[in-house]
């Protein structure tokens, strides 16, 4: 069975000033995702489940559902604050509950080994070549994940802060600790994260990082589920906790039966947090179309493997 790709795309994008996941980057109007879901159907992904807002649910199918149309399976959930038990709503609270909530969204409409993305971050063909052929050796009954690793000097942004799952990773290249990072920065060219304390501390620019690329066996669903009931019954009168994905992982890994390989590529990362990063992201999309890595028509020329 082909793999699914899972894309995180409920995010209001509060720091980049609008939903930067229908934003174009190129003059035929590619999104990030136009990206992705290109590489990951060469790849062979047959299925895409988008996680989304229902307030921007029609301009997003407009967009997508035609390049999708007869290539693959389109699903789509809806991440919304009122997506919790009853007694864990706070009327408070402007923002849903983080990427591990997300991923709790698509449970019952995924069946089958999956790996999950942002929609913000262009990953390059090779990762997704990469990913589907490890889901598609593992038994989706087993705990065996993965994770798409990169170097942190390489998805730090110029512009401000960004969050990422500072890893440790063993001899055999296995995740032994992932930790989300909420605030790294680069300040007087020295890269710093902030603490629980909210003190600066260095971090070292050759940190493994996750950029939220993960590899899951439907397996992981109970256990995220649970996990997040303790952690709603923990902060449900906290107004900006967030659970997320790497907190997950974190958890499975304290358990014999999971595993979790560290998986590498040599594609090139770039993403958007600000909307100073644009003009890089351009730059550098406009270059894969010029060396020919990608059509300059996106979707008249794809195809599925």
């Amino acid at each position: 069975m082909k793999p699914t790709l899972v894309v995180l795309a409920a995010g209001m994008g509060s720091r980049y000033g609008g939903l930067k996941q229908i934003d174009s980057f190129t003059p035929q109007g590619d999104t990030i995702i136009d990206f992705s879901i290109y590489d990951a159907l060469q790849a062979g992904f047959g299925k895409f489940v988008f996680i989304i807002r229902k307030s921007f649910e029609r301009e997003f199918k407009e967009i997508f559902n035609p390049k999708l149309q007869g290539k693959a399976e389109v699903v789509y959930v809806y991440q919304e604050l009122e997506n919790v038990p009853k007694k864990y709503l706070n009327p408070e609270r402007v923002k849903p509950w983080g990427t591990g909530h997300a991923l709790l969204m698509v449970k019952d409409v995924v069946n089958e080994n999956f790996a999950i993305i942002n929609a913000d971050d262009f990953y390059g063909r090779e990762a997704f070549m990469v990913m589907a052929e490890a889901l598609g050796t593992t038994d989706k009954e087993s705990y065996n994940f993965f994770t798409m690793s990169y170097l942190l000097k390489n998805t730090i942004s110029d512009h401000g802060f960004v969050s990422r799952g500072e890893c440790q990773v063993d001899e055999e290249g296995y995740l032994t600790d992932i930790k989300e990072r909420t605030h790294i920065e680069k300040i007087d060219g020295r890269l710093m994260r902030k603490d629980e304390n909210e003190n600066f501390v260095p971090i070292d620019e050759n940190t493994v990082v996750s950029m939220n690329f993960f590899g899951f066996t439907p397996k992981c669903f109970a256990f995220a589920e649970d996990l997040f009931l303790k952690f709603l019954e923990e902060n449900q009168e906290s107004l900006k906790a967030e659970f997320y994905i790497p907190s997950i992982v974190n958890e499975m890994l304290q358990l014999d039966s999971v595993t979790v390989k560290v998986l590498k590529s040599d594609a090139k990362w770039f993403g958007v947090t600000y909307k100073e990063d644009k003009e890089i992201v351009q730059r550098s999309i406009d270059k894969l179309k010029s060396e020919h890595i990608y059509p300059t028509e996106l979707w008249k020329m794809s195809k599925t493997r």
